[in-house]
């Protein structure tokens, strides 16, 4: 529990303190975000806001991460590594969108295929790295089943579909928190109760682990490094709690894809890797709504040669054209989320509980 608590604090401090600088070193260079035209008007105030800050929650998260460790002597796992590995890796693809927008100095940065290509080269890295390397008992971080609470046994997949659907995963879930990083505060509120919920998640799977010798019963988990992937969701969610702080309306600063794409992936990832992936539909419900929006606007618009559903996209925006104040939005959409995650978790549990019951 140490390594978690270090890790979780480290975090915190290091984005309460560190995002006040790169602020400070962005306005200085003048990187601010470029606002969409057809957004809201209510938005138009925000031009010129420094973004990518993303990049302090990503750095901060893997920086913790790595000084926990030392400072307690535990040592890493190869699932761990991956993870941290898929973060960076969308972080980076994020960064590249945000410096394509700065640099040219418009609202859109890399094309929807060139980031495509991205994802789909990060998503099938880690699907394939994720189920090799076993460990000494013959565990991979990934499996080749589709999962709920734990793996389906009747859901098994040939590698290559397996590699397919966790490359999805990644994707959705990356566009999805993408999508919902909208209004202040919006997504990094609801990230730090999704990680925070991956954290106890990994806390009870180390706790009821599948293991020689070990007491915890029938329904035991058998899933791969549980506590070092518990001590970078407590890392993920501190740091996103952390910039928060400034995060919130009125914004000092925004995560941009940098934090987004990278955020977004790490939540797609621990889905892979603590056999939930199901789960994560209940979890970060918001964020599959918001996507969701998205695509039904988009498919009843080409459908109906120019007709909407919503008066805009991503839903948060149809609320604010409704009239909605954004801190009303921000809060409302937290409400929800917190609603979903807190189901999510009791899912979890009740299924542990009622196949205990049954056994």
């Amino acid at each position: 529990m140490k390594l978690i608590i270090a890790a979780g604090v480290l975090s915190l401090l290091g984005t309460l303190v560190g995002t006040k600088f790169f602020i400070d070193f962005l306005i200085r260079r003048h990187y601010g975000q470029f606002v969409r035209d057809d957004g809201p008007q209510s938005h138009n105030s925000k031009r010129g806001t420094p973004t990518m800050g993303g990049a302090v929650i990503v750095s901060v998260a893997v920086l913790s991460y790595a000084l926990a460790h030392l400072i307690t002597w535990e040592p890493v796992s190869y699932s761990g590594i991956l993870l941290l590995g898929l973060l960076v890796a969308c972080g980076l693809l994020g960064f590249i969108d945000d410096w394509t927008k700065i640099s040219h100095k418009r609202s859109l940065g890399l094309t929807s295929r060139g980031k495509l290509i991205g994802q789909l080269a990060i998503g099938a890295a880690f699907g394939v790295l994720s189920l090799v390397v076993p460990n000494a008992y013959g565990d991979t971080p990934a499996s080749r089943y589709i999962s709920f609470t734990r793996d389906i046994e009747w859901l098994r997949m040939p590698v290559v579909v397996a590699v397919v659907w966790m490359t999805l995963l990644v994707i959705a879930s990356s566009n999805a928190v993408n999508l919902t990083d909208g209004v202040d505060g919006l997504a990094t509120g609801s990230l730090t109760m999704v990680f925070g919920a991956y954290t106890l998640i990994n806390i009870w799977q180390r706790n009821q682990w599948c293991r020689p010798g070990s007491t915890s019963g029938p329904l035991c988990y058998d899933v791969r490094d549980p506590w070092d992937l518990a001590v970078i969701a407590a890392a993920m969610a501190a740091a996103c709690f952390g910039f928060l702080w400034w995060n919130a309306k009125p914004a000092k600063i925004f995560m941009g894809d940098t934090g987004s794409l990278a955020l977004g992936g790490a939540v797609g990832g621990l889905a892979i890797l603590t056999r939930t992936e199901l789960l994560l539909i209940v979890l970060g419900l918001l964020f599959v709504v918001e996507a969701a929006s998205v695509m039904i606007q988009v498919s009843y618009f080409k459908v109906t040669h120019g007709k909407r559903v919503f008066k805009m996209a991503p839903l948060h925006h149809h609320f604010e054209l409704l009239g909605w104040d954004e801190v009303t939005v921000v809060i409302r959409f937290w409400i929800i989320c917190g609603t979903t995650v807190v189901a999510g978790l009791a899912l979890f549990y009740a299924q542990w509980v009622l196949g205990m019951g049954i056994g």
